[in-house]
């Protein structure tokens, strides 16, 4: 017969050890590193949008091709900044972020 699992909880202060290792801190500063800008980004892009679209309707109605103008160019742009930033993200935590978690959790569990 094998032997009942063992509980490998970790304990909470465990996690605070972890909480305050140089890892975590690395993994906080590589996803801050990349949110905040990209957040910044984006919030910069929808509101250049939005603010062109009320106030430079002469410049947002300039025809680009046939009954495309800039104003539907820079509005469906703002689905391709989406996808974007969503693909650079998960390059970003494939590479940076994914590893140094499964490491974290690894040594949690009891894993490593």
């Amino acid at each position: 017969m094998s032997s009942p699992p063992q509980d490998t909880t970790p304990t909470p202060e465990q996690f605070v050890a972890v909480q305050r290792s140089e890892e975590f801190g690395k993994l906080r500063r590589s996803f801050r590193g990349f949110a905040i800008p990209m957040t910044v980004a984006f919030l910069v892009w929808y509101f250049a949008y939005v603010i062109l679209s009320t106030y430079a309707e002469g410049l947002m109605s300039t025809p680009v091709f046939g009954n495309l103008n800039l104003g539907i160019l820079f509005g469906l742009s703002q689905f391709v900044m989406t996808f974007l930033i969503t693909w650079l993200y998960i390059r970003h935590a494939n590479k940076s972020l994914d590893p140094i978690a499964s490491q974290l959790r690894g040594e949690l569990e009891g894993d490593l």
